[in-house]
């Protein structure tokens, strides 16, 4: 039976007196928050610190890939009901979805453990506190906001957590820019291409399209048609289909351009501070911060700080839950945050789970130092095979029905795959 047609209603934590802009944003914003994690904040704060603003233009070149790959993932969960892991459990191999799962599961455990150290650290910068402790208490709120949190409060509060990224762009303002050399790194893939130049290129890639994202915000699209009553997955209701992918578009978009425009801000404001003093050796979010004490002041410093843990947060609770839906879907078992514990312990296990082994990699012998750095690297070789997959679903009648992928976005999820490819197998061939 086919369903009325859906307005598309705000979500239920955005009142319909907002803007209608705010109203659209959902899965896709928080998403795309998420991916300035502690773990990218490092990434990119090293980058500008060692080579300046002379790749500011792998923000630019991942960015329509970024809007591509993360609009497709949105269009599999709202179009079959189903999440990535769980559409691939339907209509891939299991030795295919599981492998998929089982590189999440790695990408994701060291993303976890090297974010909570940042954000330890970060709270050392601002308090006279051990970090071990620290560490405990975070891992912990982080598991208690999605265990005690109802559904619809639990995204407002992660839409407000987005709202700290803000702080980097007003960083900015505490910082001498020199805007002509910036433009020239903006357009101008220029220097020489060295096993270090390409690693960083490679951890930029890997920290702007990391695999979780693919996995929560189709698995958020789906939380929502639970959320409301009258939405129900495309391939039942494809008189819904204009509104709803208009409205995925408009979210994607934005939440990637938030992403995106969040990440050049810490670039140069590395580039702008740390380079042009030949401090160039910077490999954690909370280094960073400290460092930008001499040259941008104190206020800078504890804003970039403060930026760290807000952004952590926001991520690892979608870390661990990306993580949850992928193990939850490929299993079957009941998921979604939408449910209480005690209708998917299974799934709330998950995500306490993932949430230990990030904190169990802080009290063995791993250096969070290099962690961070690493955890990029690692996520943009593990996105290749799991961008193809995503794609290859997408682009598939048999998955997807009328609403399969063609034109510009399958174009681009492809070229996104193959450029991820070239630069990693370049990274693997040098090294």
């Amino acid at each position: 039976m086919t369903l009325q047609a859906d307005p598309e209603e705000p979500s239920p934590v955005v009142g319909p007196s907002r803007p209608r802009l705010l109203r659209v944003l959902g899965p896709g914003l928080i998403t795309g928050a998420s991916d300035d994690d502690p773990s990218g904040i490092a990434t990119y704060a090293q980058v500008g610190a060692q080579f300046g603003y002379g790749l500011g233009w792998t923000l630019l070149l991942t960015f329509p890939f970024m809007v591509a790959i993360q609009e497709i993932s949105a269009r599999i969960g709202r179009t079959t009901g189903r999440g990535v892991a769980g559409t691939l459990a339907d209509y891939a191999p299991p030795w295919v979805g599981g492998g998929a799962v089982a590189l999440l599961l790695v990408a994701n455990t060291i993303n976890l453990g090297a974010d909570l150290g940042a954000m330890a650290d970060a709270v050392g910068l601002l308090l006279p506190v051990p970090r071990a402790p620290v560490v405990v208490v975070l891992a912990l709120l982080c598991v208690l906001m999605q265990l005690c949190i109802a559904y619809a409060r639990y995204v407002s509060v992660l839409k407000w957590l987005a709202a700290v990224l803000l702080i980097y762009a007003g960083v900015l303002f505490c910082v001498p820019i020199d805007w002509r050399t910036l433009l020239t790194g903006l357009l101008w893939p220029a220097g020489p291409w060295d096993m270090g130049r390409v690693t960083a290129v490679v951890a930029v890639f890997g920290t702007t399209i990391s695999p979780y994202m693919f996995f929560w915000q189709a698995s958020e699209e789906v939380e929502d048609l639970h959320v409301f009553p009258r939405r129900a997955d495309l391939l039942d209701a494809p008189a819904q289909g204009p509104r709803a992918l208009r409205r995925i578009g408009i979210d994607t978009m934005m939440g990637m351009g938030f992403s995106n425009l969040t990440a050049l801000a810490i670039l140069v404001t590395a580039a702008a501070t740390l380079h042009v003093h030949g401090v160039t050796d910077i490999r954690t979010s909370a280094e960073a911060a400290s460092a930008l004490r001499p040259f941008a002041g104190r206020f800078a410093s504890a804003a970039f700080a403060l930026g760290i843990i807000g952004t952590g947060l926001l991520a690892v609770p979608v870390l661990a839950g990306s993580a949850a839906y992928a193990v939850g879907e490929m299993r079957r078992w009941p998921t979604g945050l939408d449910r209480r514990p005690r209708e998917a312990r299974a799934f709330y296990g998950m995500i306490v789970a993932a949430t230990l082994a990030g904190l169990v990699m802080n009290v063995l012998p791993v250096s969070p130092v290099r962690a961070l750095y690493l955890s990029a690297v690692i996520n943009g070789v593990l996105a290749v095979p799991i961008m193809a997959l995503v794609v290859g679903l997408a682009a598939s009648r048999k998955v997807m029905g009328s609403f399969a992928i063609r034109g510009w976005l399958l174009a681009l999820g492809w070229g996104g795959t193959a450029l991820m490819a070239l630069v990693a197998g370049a990274m693997l061939l040098m090294g």
